[in-house]
């Protein structure tokens, strides 16, 4: 089969595309036949092992992994022992390693099924952002009917899946994006749209209860200086180093809450299957649909990542398996 492989840290550059022996499915594992991926910025933190700390996990020197991709959508080839739910034939999307490929093996329990009307390519751009915006909003946030809600980064990845989201939840939603993007994410659902080339959300008067700070391109104090006396300051993110960045965000988050009542929480996406299902449920039912910026087959990778390392990706961008 066909995959994306890598053997040492650095740029798009050191992507190939080869030829590498298909997987086996052990007990409880099943085998995809990958329909659809989409490129997260974890994709391009692993290529490049920054920051460095990331290499205590991954490989101090090269990758213990040679393969990349997180988010599938496809069907399922064959399956191991030990599997009660999923059979030859199902479409199904999740989460899984090695995703980069055309066939990919992973746990049964790492997938759920698609559902019919939902695209392989929508399916396959589902899981990372979604749950991150799920579970930022829902859980993190405790996001309530009514409130008001500025997310920043509002036409990326996470940020479009947020929009929608929140507006499910029955927020008041700001996005804030470029003037390129503006009608993008008014179309998905934004109540009112900062357009942060003419106006800096963190100086304007205005206050949240939530805001939901994809970018990390403000301190985390003029990002409380936007939010109600109880409001909350989530981080699904933020700007990255070569050495610790963003880390040092994570750290202090806890510190500047403990001396007020404005809470800066940050959020790491865990798996979740009823979330992966509900996700589903609402992109089936048009409450989410997902937005694509750019697609490319599976040798352009490299492509793809090199274009979401630029910044201005709007939504996901999608990579199809023939």
């Amino acid at each position: 089969m066909k995959a994306i492989v890598y053997d040492r840290y650095g740029s798009p550059d050191i992507l190939r595309y080869e030829e590498i022996a298909r997987p086996t499915p052990g007990d409880g594992e099943v085998l995809i036949r990958v329909r659809a991926t989409s490129v997260n910025p974890y994709d391009w933190h692993l290529m490049r092992g920054t920051p460095y700390g990331l290499r205590l996990m991954t490989g101090l020197r090269k990758p213990k992994s040679r393969q990349l991709g997180v988010d599938v959508a496809g069907e399922v080839e064959e399956v191991g022992s030990g599997i009660t739910e999923l059979q030859p034939g199902d479409a199904v999307f999740g989460a899984c390693k090695a995703a980069f490929a055309e066939y990919v093996c992973t746990p049964e329990s790492s997938l759920v099924l698609k559902p019919v009307n939902v695209t392989f390519e929508q399916a396959g751009c589902a899981a990372i952002a979604g749950f991150t915006a799920m579970q930022g909003l829902r859980d993190k946030a405790r996001l309530q009917p009514g409130q008001k809600i500025l997310i920043n980064g509002a036409s990326g990845g996470v940020g479009t899946f947020a929009v929608q989201i929140a507006k499910w939840m029955g927020a008041e939603v700001t996005g804030v994006c470029s003037t390129r993007n503006v009608e993008m994410v008014r179309s998905i659902g934004a109540d009112h749209v900062v357009n942060y080339t003419q106006e800096n959300f963190t100086r304007n008067g205005r206050r949240y209860d939530v805001v939901f700070d994809c970018i990390g391109n403000h301190s985390l104090l003029a990002c409380r200086r936007a939010l109600t006396p109880a409001g909350v300051c989530v981080m699904p993110g933020g700007k990255s180093g070569r050495w610790v960045a963003p880390m040092p965000r994570f750290i202090a988050a806890p510190i500047l809450s403990r001396f007020s009542s404005r809470k800066v929480v940050p959020v790491m996406a865990k798996w979740s299957k009823g979330d992966l299902t509900l996700i589903g449920k609402l992109i089936a039912t048009e409450k989410i649909t997902p937005v694509m910026d750019r697609s490319y087959p599976l040798r352009e990778i490299p492509e793809a990542i090199r274009y979401l390392e630029e910044g201005h990706a709007r939504g996901k961008v999608i990579v199809t398996v023939a």
